[in-house]
């Protein structure tokens, strides 16, 4: 008898059409000899639709009214969701509570896990109390005067800096500074996106190594990391996701003392956030100190597109794509139990 695997993606936030991408590739990917696929849209309005076709998946600009369900109709006993939504409403650990109270196993996340590493602020302070390495930054809040945020940045900060929102991924609202005079186009465009924001030290000369991490508990594993080898200046949305004008290296070109630094900096940090299933970490080497690691973000719902760093890392250690899905939903399964069971005071 197959089992239930039921796709969860679109979203409310600004990284929605990179969830269609990555939800067409799981889609191609899955072995359909194990598993029935079913897929739910869910719009930028926050509505859900039932998928008819998984060849032509639906998005914003192809929704069909009559497909409208109420999300509490995707619920299907012994199914497994993977909810491949990125950004707030799907990475933020607000997803992850709906699926519990429905207490359907799902992959990817717990709420913790997903609240924690999605706020780049908070996600620091977690990191910074483990004494992983990662660049100086600024704290910044919507009412605060920008002019106090720009003398803070200027005082405690080299420029060039990155200014990020808080709660959003895939470059969405990230900008490089230069100088000064740019850090206040900057501020607003990254208030478009959140309240709160992350000024960070700009690396000159960074390489970017990325970790797949994939377990739950203490049975955790990284695979050997991978390069982002960049044919832009600066590595954005749009260069991600709409040019592809990037290559990666995988595995990186680095010694394998690093390598072996970098996924013990990965595994760390994915414990302390209580990272559940999955999780992509990406690191800096700074080439001007001396290949100095710095731990930037800890992704938890890494994109599945065909450029995808996450997937090809693990193919790349002969975990291949149909197989990590079935090894994602038997994590998911395990880690449904072990909730179920906390509830019970049963474990």
């Amino acid at each position: 008898m197959k089992e239930k695997l039921i796709i969860l993606y679109g979203g409310r936030s600004a990284e929605k059409k990179v969830s269609v991408l990555s939800a067409q590739n799981v889609i191609s990917a899955v072995n359909r000899n194990k598993f029935d696929v079913k897929a739910y849209f869910i719009s930028d309005k926050g509505d859900f639709y039932r998928v008819k076709d998984l060849s032509e998946l639906m998005t914003n600009e192809t929704i069909e009214s009559k497909a409208k369900i109420s999300p509490g109709d995707i619920y299907e006993k012994e199914a497994v969701v993977l909810p491949i939504l990125h950004g707030p409403m799907g990475e933020d650990g607000t997803i992850q509570g709906f699926l519990e109270i429905m207490d359907m196993p799902y992959i990817g996340p717990n709420v913790l896990a997903a609240s924690s590493t999605m706020d780049k602020l908070l996600a620091k302070l977690v990191f910074q109390a483990l004494a992983i390495p990662q660049l100086p930054y600024v704290a910044a809040l919507a009412g605060e005067e920008r002019w106090k945020i720009v003398e803070e940045v200027a005082a405690k900060l080299k420029f060039p800096v990155f200014v990020k929102p808080a709660n959003m991924g895939s470059s969405v609202g990230i900008s490089k500074v230069e100088n000064v005079g740019e850090l206040t186009p900057a501020l607003d465009e990254a208030f478009n996106f959140d309240s709160r924001i992350v000024i960070e030290q700009g690396v000159v000369n960074a390489r970017e190594i990325e970790c797949a991490v994939l377990g739950n508990g203490s049975n955790v594993k990284a695979a050997f990391p991978g390069e982002v080898v960049k044919d832009v200046d600066f590595y954005d949305y749009k260069s991600k996701y709409i040019d592809n004008k990037i290559e990666m290296a995988i595995p990186a070109d680095i010694p394998a003392e690093t390598a072996e630094k970098i996924q013990t900096y990965a595994i760390k940090a994915y414990k302390a956030v209580n990272g559940a299933g999955m999780a992509r970490c990406d690191f800096f080497l700074d080439r001007e100190k001396g290949n100095e690691l710095y731990l930037n973000e800890i992704n938890t719902i890494p994109g599945f597109t065909q450029w995808s760093m996450y997937p090809l890392l693990w193919d790349n250690m002969g975990l291949h794509y149909p197989e990590l899905i079935e090894k994602l939903v038997e994590l998911s399964k395990s880690a449904h139990k072990l909730r179920e069971a906390h509830l019970a005071g049963t474990n």
